[in-house]
């Protein structure tokens, strides 16, 4: 009778802590809990009234001393929530652009500072300073922004004006550009970095239905890493690769009607520059190759 007393007990437990896990923050009864079970909310979560165990007690416990001290010091715990469930993932983007923004000033502000103001309106919307925006595929940090005039200025190294094709822009260009990414973000393309690993020259655009062809010339350096079906970001815009041509270091993608209307590339004219940059899987597994990596693994 006691042993079969005990696993009620420990089957009654393991059912209250699967559902405070898997669904205390629904606001409601767990589901597969007692029936007299409630769901108070702390600090805008909810758990099971029934303390069931020292670990749970202590759980809880400290959970109301932190809301206790947070309101002491008037903090909104809702508002410390948001801001922690907001943060971004640092310098990660998925080359999905949110946005296209227009430079309105850009150049040297002193012998060596270069500046770069844009115009966007969605960019603005929660941006802070520090934060990292891809400009056509490069990652650049926000060092100033005025919500009235719906401008960003970022700045940019002597490095990044060798490795990219930002050089290029005039005033009135336009830009693609997206936030990092969020916890919450979906990933809608593949994971880009904002590290462009260097530029490639448009050789041809070729309409085919309401679709375009769009033929990328670049170097082999560039190009080894380039696979069909694989991705790539052009100009911060993640694509699928169709086909490499080797013999003519090219490779060409396809945009379709709707993303035409979002990017920059198709307002681009033959003979203009795009940022690249690769797949980082293809980099880590060469890596792994030249270390010796694989044949460690075979003698172990």
């Amino acid at each position: 009778m006691g042993r079969r007393r005990t696993r009620s007990c420990y089957r009654r437990r393991t059912l209250l802590v699967t559902s405070l896990t898997v669904e205390s923050r629904k606001g409601t009864r767990p589901a597969i809990c007692h029936r007299s079970l409630k769901s108070p909310k702390i600090e805008g979560r909810n758990f099971a009234e029934l303390l069931v165990g020292r670990e749970l007690r202590e759980t809880i416990s400290r959970e109301r001393r932190k809301t206790v001290d947070l309101e002491r010091r008037g903090v909104s715990t809702t508002a410390q929530q948001r801001r922690s469930s907001s943060t971004p993932i640092t310098s990660m983007f998925t080359g999905i652009v949110e946005e296209m923004g227009r430079i309105n000033q850009l150049g040297y502000d002193k012998p060596d500072s270069f500046t770069m103001k844009i115009q966007a309106k969605l960019i603005l919307e929660d941006i802070n300073l520090g934060d990292s925006i891809s400009v056509n595929g490069t990652c650049l940090t926000v060092d100033h922004y005025d919500k009235e005039k719906l401008e960003f200025s970022v700045g940019l190294a002597p490095e990044t004006l060798r490795k990219t094709s930002l050089i290029e822009l005039e005033q009135g260009s336009l830009v693609n550009l997206e936030r990092a990414l969020k916890p919450s973000s979906r990933m809608g393309g593949h994971f880009v970095q904002g590290h462009v690993d260097g530029t490639g020259e448009i050789v041809e655009f070729k309409p085919e239905g309401d679709s375009l062809w769009v033929k990328v010339k670049t170097v082999k350096e560039i190009l080894r890493y380039i696979v069909p079906k694989g991705y790539i970001a052009v100009d911060g815009t993640s694509l699928t690769v169709v086909d490499v041509f080797d013999e003519e270091d090219c490779f060409n993608f396809m945009l379709v009607a709707y993303t035409q209307q979002k990017v920059v590339i198709p307002m681009k004219k033959v003979g203009q520059k795009v940022n690249l940059e690769v797949d980082i899987l293809g980099k880590y597994v060469e890596r792994l190759l030249s270390t010796g990596f694989v044949d460690a693994i075979k003698s172990s």
